[in-house]
């Protein structure tokens, strides 16, 4: 048995988002906190070779899932299959108070968009040679 104290988590430096990563204790699983009230926030388009699943607890936030965009809101879960491009950013006002769930016990992200993205891989991610 583990028990891990939140403020022991890798944070963000607006403190917007906390890290958890299962592998060191043995859990299958890994997730991200997410909790800020600032419009626009989010990640860039990116993937993972397993499925994420968002638990809304409270706030708004704009989903782009393939080509299909839907605001989801506190009180709903999203669930993103495996290798599906997607992102979100904070719609407001309220905030976005957010776990999103990674079925896998470490991090496994490809960057299709923005500073990280690799464009040679990204090319290949989306079919264009």
């Amino acid at each position: 048995m583990h028990i891990i104290e939140s403020a022991s988590l890798r944070r963000s430096a607006d403190a917007a988002l906390t890290e958890f990563e299962g592998r060191p204790f043995g859990s299958g699983v890994s997730f991200i906190m997410v909790s800020s009230d600032v419009p626009g926030v989010g990640p860039d388009l990116h993937q993972h070779p397993y499925p994420e699943t968002f638990l809304i607890r409270s706030g708004r936030a704009r989903f782009t899932v393939r080509d299909e965009h839907i605001i989801g809101v506190g009180g709903q879960i999203i669930v993103v299959p495996a290798f599906t491009p997607h992102k979100f950013e904070i719609i407001g006002p309220e905030r976005l108070e957010m776990i999103d769930m990674h079925a896998n016990d470490t991090f496994i992200t490809e960057w299709l968009d923005g500073p990280r993205a690799n464009p040679q891989e990204s090319s290949k991610a989306s079919g264009i040679a």
